[in-house]
């Protein structure tokens, strides 16, 4: 506040979270910020926007919003005050909105994405971006990488030797020590998170979602996660990066580990005979019998127990972490 000229602006603290719900939102905003007292209120360019869909494409459109509460604005009773989108003018180091900047002229922009992956990664904020006491704020919600959550999310065959590798790696970790670290096995978190789920795409689907919930808490708390579930399809596995990367904060880093050791070599050393039982169909959507498994298509690493020893895969995964600065 001490950046703005003297008495030209006041603080207010709305307790109002953000739906994302786009211009039908920006109308229940000024419904609500007429009923606190307010006379104006500011539109900006897609105001509770809540970004693309999965093909890439802007779910509404950038003035949306401000068209709508433009349309009602008599029944509001309250004034719009529309806020173009600005852009940083490196030549004459000031901002203009976007639709009058002359044509050819340099500028500059960090989104929202951009700006949380810097300060998610630690990388430098421009001085034009904003002022150095925001900026300061702004990272003391994102701790510095080396003391980040993460999630290392183990996805393969039943006995693939994921649940291995995650005892492996749990014990890795605390030797090195610095964070908790945390555990779910597929069999574990099934018997006392998703004990009432069955093993259709819907109940798979449910349970995926619970154990990526479950790790976004505890990443975005500074812990390091292994889950460790077969998560046969592509959908769920995307979704579970999902709700880590968008609801873990600071601690939204996933890796997505692809246990892709051979179905013949699953089913020759399952000493609990599950394969068997879904071979004399006893057991019905068992996943690399009668229900598919889907290949990740992008893993941040593969590993195969049959081509590699155990701490040769914890090794590489010790690798991948400090190579993004979490070790």
């Amino acid at each position: 506040m001490p950046k703005y000229p003297n008495g030209m602006a006041h603080l207010a603290l709305l307790p109002l979270a953000m739906r994302m719900g786009g211009p039908r939102e920006a109308i229940w905003h000024a419904i609500i910020r007429k009923n606190f007292g307010a006379t104006h209120l500011i539109v900006g360019r897609d105001h509770a926007g809540p970004g693309k869909n999965s093909k890439g494409e802007d779910f509404y459109g950038p003035y949306d919003a401000q068209v709508l509460v433009e349309k009602y604005q008599s029944e509001l009773n309250i004034e719009m005050v529309p806020f173009q989108q600005m852009t940083y003018l490196p030549g004459t180091d000031e901002y203009q909105p976007v639709d009058e900047v002359p044509k050819g002229v340099q500028t500059l922009d960090i989104s929202g994405t951009e700006l949380r992956r810097r300060l998610r990664t630690g990388a430098p904020i421009p001085e034009w971006f904003s002022y150095p006491e925001v900026v300061r704020t702004l990272r003391e919600s994102y701790p510095p990488r080396t003391k980040q959550g993460f999630v290392l999310f183990l996805t393969g065959l039943h006995n693939s030797g994921k649940d291995v590798i995650g005892r492996a790696l749990q014990t890795t970790l605390n030797q090195q020590g610095g964070r908790s670290v945390s555990l779910l096995l597929g069999e574990t978190v099934r018997a006392e998170l998703s004990s009432e789920l069955g093993f259709s795409p819907e109940g798979r689907h449910k349970n995926i979602a619970r154990i990526a919930f479950v790790a976004a808490e505890l990443t975005r708390a500074g812990a390091a996660v292994i889950a460790a579930p077969i998560a046969p399809y592509e959908s769920v596995r995307t979704a579970a990066r999902d709700i880590v990367t968008q609801s873990g904060g600071a601690g939204g880093n996933f890796f997505l580990i692809h246990v892709a050791t051979p179905l013949e070599f699953c089913e020759r050393t399952d000493r609990k005979g599950a394969y068997a039982r879904a071979r004399r169909g006893e057991i019905k959507g068992f996943t690399g019998i009668d229900d598919v498994y889907e290949t990740p298509k992008k893993a941040d690493l593969t590993v195969d127990i049959t081509q590699q020893t155990i701490p040769e895969i914890v090794h590489s995964i010790v690798l991948l972490l400090e190579t993004n600065g979490l070790l």
